[in-house]
């Protein structure tokens, strides 16, 4: 049934996805995208760019949800064809295809320094995998009344925070999958999790607006930031710990931004990033090695990944995913790479390149 499907959804000249695992490369192709930067002088260039870029083995057959990079050469990835795939975004190759998911896969958390790794469905599902055993889980947790929108793992690998629509929040022992704490506040549909570093809390962005910060120890609300005037689709929080970001939903320029929070003191808003003209549901800090500033990158549904200044709020680059449909979640593959997952095209692997200025290029998709 699943070799059927794959052969429905692909192009002619494609291989069905039962080979994908044995496959590199699949062709290369030319590809023209505008960009813009902004020079030294504050004018801001637009050119179009046309250069060749690596067409991979699909990873999944339909939108991607969701990526999260599980270490310096491998992703894991779930998106509306149920499935859950560990990728090498080196070689081009799927390394394994998960299913046990009913419907599709909305997030997916890595266990730091391990094999092992979480995803959440709408099916209300949150199950355990291992990229060292088989292709089912190794554990499912049910809990939720709702579609699960949040995953977030403890610095110490040993709970597991999950949230829902259903406006509750659930934390978990990892290593016995049973349920510990289990808090809710209402019209708290939550859009996304992540622990803070070093840190007993959880940072979490909700559909009501607010960014809200969670003490793990008895699962409490510690801290809510000031109310937005749009939904907050997403947050994530620095290496360091110290500021934390969030993403707001808009059309046609209004909302579309992201938000600069100072997490250990003020608690206050620092700066706001103001240039997409759809919702911005995704948001990274990116490594501190590439340029001699700080500086993050934002997607959004309106095709565009932009890195910015983080101090300014100023717009460094803008790369146009041309074709892609509504950009859905990035992630930092290594120092100089970059993960992004699209409605229409797979995942795009994107190059950064190292200077004063940030620059990116589309090199590959999978």
């Amino acid at each position: 049934m699943l070799l059927l499907r794959c052969q429905v959804k692909q192009a002619p000249q494609k291989v069905p996805c039962g080979f994908c695992a044995m496959m590199g490369k699949l062709q290369s192709k030319l590809k023209h995208s505008t960009y813009k930067y902004s020079r030294s002088d504050g004018i801001i260039e637009e050119r179009l760019q046309s250069r060749t870029f690596q067409e991979y083995s699909p990873a999944h057959m339909d939108a991607v949800s969701v990526v999260a990079a599980l270490n310096s050469d491998l992703c894991v990835s779930g998106g509306k064809d149920k499935t859950v795939v560990a990728y090498n975004w080196k070689t081009g190759n799927v390394v394994k295809r998960f299913s046990g998911h009913e419907r599709e896969v909305t997030k997916v958390a890595i266990i730091p320094k391990s094999t092992q790794f979480f995803s959440a469905s709408r099916d209300r599902m949150v199950m355990m995998w291992d990229l060292h055993s088989t292709s089912q889980p190794t554990q499912q947790l049910g809990g939720h009344a709702m579609v699960v929108t949040g995953l977030a793992v403890s610095p110490d690998s040993s709970q597991l925070c999950t949230g829902s629509r259903d406006n509750s929040l659930l934390l978990w022992d990892v290593e016995t999958g049973q349920c510990v704490e289990r808090a809710s506040v209402s019209r708290n549909l939550v859009t996304h999790l992540c622990w803070v570093p070093s840190e007993p809390y959880i940072l979490q962005s909700s559909e009501d607006k607010t960014l809200r910060l969670w003490d793990s120890r008895g699962l409490r609300v510690a801290h809510m930031f000031p109310t937005k005037q749009h939904i907050q689709t997403h947050c994530e929080v620095s290496v360091d710990g110290y500021k934390c970001i969030s993403c707001s939903n808009g059309f046609g320029g209004e909302g579309c931004e992201a938000t600069l929070w100072d997490l250990r003191q003020t608690r206050s808003r620092i700066c706001e990033y103001k240039g997409h003209f759809q919702t911005v549901a995704s948001c990274v800090f990116l490594p501190r090695t590439l340029t001699l500033m700080p500086v993050i990158a934002t997607s959004s549904h309106d095709s565009k990944v932009k890195i910015w200044n983080q101090d300014t709020g100023a717009c460094l680059f803008t790369l146009s995913l041309d074709g892609s449909g509504p950009l859905t979640s990035m992630a930092v593959g290594d120092t100089n790479s970059l993960l992004c997952a699209s409605f229409r095209r797979g995942i795009h692997l994107l190059r950064m390149s190292h200077g004063q200025v940030p620059e990116l290029q589309e090199v590959a998709a999978f």
